[in-house]
């Protein structure tokens, strides 16, 4: 056989790596933004709230993925690592969000199950936070509050770990890492998610370095693409 020139096997890999590229993209199918979830107090207090409405870069936007892991239908998979939250589908399939985590220092991993949720819920601060950012010991839910529209409340062993995957008054921070440890949604992602999962769902917060999520938040917000 003949040994391929350069220039040809040069066009052949640039062709493969185009396919391998369109094929990453073609697994990917963004949800259009939906108010049909929404309660009357959620349309209210949404309407209300002061905070710029930044919009979401689009590889962060809710989008439904393929799904390799091996995790059951129902549950949680949190990809700290790459600022993605995955809601588990049927037939190798997820809803992935785009999601905002705690500075290293301050980020849990583990697994956990929901053992509370709640709508529009009350903030009551840790003594860190109050140490740590100045805020009062309770801020009353509502439309600006930092928890936002819904909480999740991560439960280990019986007992409340203190972490809650939660709205955010602070969109633009979304596919960051700033929180204080909570998983952060944006208010419409975190009705729509809190309006699928179930008490005693099983949450997984990989290990930092453990996510193996097919885009990179880094390359991403570059304005990359597949990896």
């Amino acid at each position: 056989m003949r040994p391929f020139a350069p220039k040809r096997l040069a066009a052949i890999c640039l062709v493969a790596a185009a396919g391998l590229m369109l094929a990453g993209c073609m697994q990917t199918t963004y949800e259009a933004a939906s108010t049909a979830n929404l309660k009357p107090r959620d349309k209210e207090y949404l309407a209300k709230v002061s905070y710029d409405k930044v919009a979401v870069a689009e590889p962060f936007r809710r989008a439904i993925v393929n799904f390799h892991r091996k995790e059951l239908p129902g549950s949680i998979v949190v990809d700290s690592d790459n600022h993605y939250l995955y809601y588990v589908l049927e037939g190798g399939k997820a809803i992935r969000y785009g999601i905002t985590v705690g500075e290293e220092a301050m980020a849990w991993s583990g697994i956990a199950k929901v053992g509370a949720m709640s709508e529009w819920p009350d903030w009551h601060p840790t003594k860190s936070e109050i140490s740590r950012l100045g805020v009062p010991t309770f801020v009353k839910g509502g439309p600006d509050n930092p928890m936002g529209s819904r909480a999740i409340y991560l439960y280990s062993g019986g007992k409340d770990t203190l972490f809650r995957i939660h709205g955010t008054n602070q969109p633009e921070y979304i596919g960051a890492s700033i929180s204080s440890g909570c998983i952060r949604l944006t208010n419409e992602d975190v009705i729509d998610l809190y309006n699928r999962v179930k008490m005693g769902a099983v949450v997984v917060v990989l290990d930092p370095k453990q996510g193996d999520s097919p885009y990179s938040s880094k390359i991403a917000m570059q304005g990359g693409g597949a990896l």
